[in-house]
């Protein structure tokens, strides 16, 4: 899509949020802060929540408020970590007391310049160096670490002391789908917010806005359509409705079948999935030969499919050995001639 998304253009206010449990959670958060973790499936709105939460708490949130998407983070360069404007005036230069040091003893203690830190101590020091500022405009500020289910333990540790030395000025806020893999100590220093899928009527009321909004034609069945394409995944159905209304022009019935009608084979996918993992290669083999040779799908087409499945299916380790088998298989699917073959080594690697 190559105009805003609609997710971001209409982002909801801490009123808007569409679980009524959430918005009672987060405004006692406003009245009294706290730390938080807040949990729940892929998609159920959970970033959005607490940027509504920072929206509604502070003055001035560009200040006083900070998003580290952490699975974002791990995943870029060292040189894209130092140059994003966000990090770039923790990570620039030597730390303080190295540059009082003579030369020998700068090359005995290379590890202290910031250009030789791992991503985990970039991380750490952005989180140490932000803590410590004075709040803007509000009496604290708010960090939100997103995506944190991947998080190694002793990064959580670190994570730990960095609360307790600044508990009084800044609110933590950690979202994850996996709130078991937190270590106890952090548990123990946050509320817990789940955050459920929304329901099929509460994702009708927050498309409704949007296009009301937007001055889109729809009709009540086209937002039906949308809401139920979506499957309790808030942020797919919105940019559904933004993808009929692009290609169609319109969200009605007729323009969202027509827009996302040939993308319902998600289901399909993930029962080759589960068929793959319980060693069913036969079926899964089943399932890819439907795809490819009664409904005439392109094995790219599938194998993109089948990475979007992946990522709500897996995560960690296990989503990035997905990856890599995925990329080798591309690279094969390119220079072979059979997508068949190579799709079917990909289901067997996984039942393996």
């Amino acid at each position: 899509m190559e105009s805003p998304l609609w997710t971001d253009e209409h982002a909801p206010a801490l009123a808007e949020l569409p679980q009524r449990e959430v918005r009672e959670s987060l405004t006692r958060a406003v009245e009294e802060p706290m730390n938080l973790v807040v949990f729940g499936p892929r998609g159920a709105g959970k970033t959005a929540a607490v940027r509504a939460l920072a929206q509604e708490a502070h003055d001035d949130p560009d200040n006083d408020f900070l998003e580290l998407n952490l699975a974002d983070f791990f995943q870029r360069t060292k040189k894209e970590i130092r140059n994003d404007p966000r990090f770039a005036p923790f990570l620039s230069g030597e730390i303080s007391w190295v540059k009082q040091l003579g030369t020998g003893q700068k090359q005995q203690v290379s590890k202290r310049y910031k250009s030789d830190w791992s991503k985990a101590e970039m991380v750490n020091h952005v989180l140490k160096e932000y803590a410590a500022y004075r709040p803007t405009a509000s009496p604290y500020k708010t960090i939100l670490l997103d995506n944190a289910e991947a998080i190694r333990e002793d990064f959580q540790q670190a994570l730990r002391r960095v609360m307790e030395r600044h508990y009084e000025t800044t609110q933590f806020v950690i979202a994850t789908r996996q709130p078991s893999k937190l270590i106890p100590p952090i548990e123990s220093r946050c509320f817990p917010v789940p955050v459920r899928a929304p329901s099929h009527a509460e994702a009708v009321e927050v498309l409704e806005r949007i296009v009301e909004r937007e001055g889109v034609d729809h009709d009540d069945d086209g937002i039906e359509y949308v809401a139920g394409y979506g499957d309790g995944d808030l942020r797919k159905a919105i940019l559904g409705a933004q993808t009929a209304y692009e290609d169609e022009g319109a969200v009605t019935m007729q323009a969202a079948y027509e827009a996302l009608g040939d993308v319902g084979i998600r289901d399909e996918l993930e029962a080759i999935l589960e068929d793959a993992d319980a060693g069913e290669f036969a079926d899964a083999r089943k399932g890819l030969d439907e795809l490819l040779y009664d409904r005439g799908y392109a094995g790219e087409e599938v194998l993109g499919e089948l990475l979007e499945a992946a990522r709500a299916r897996y995560d960690g380790d296990d989503l990035a050995r997905f990856h890599l088998l995925a990329a080798e298989i591309d690279r094969e699917m390119h220079e072979g001639t059979t997508d068949r073959v190579h799709l079917g080594r990909l289901v067997a690697e996984l039942g393996r």
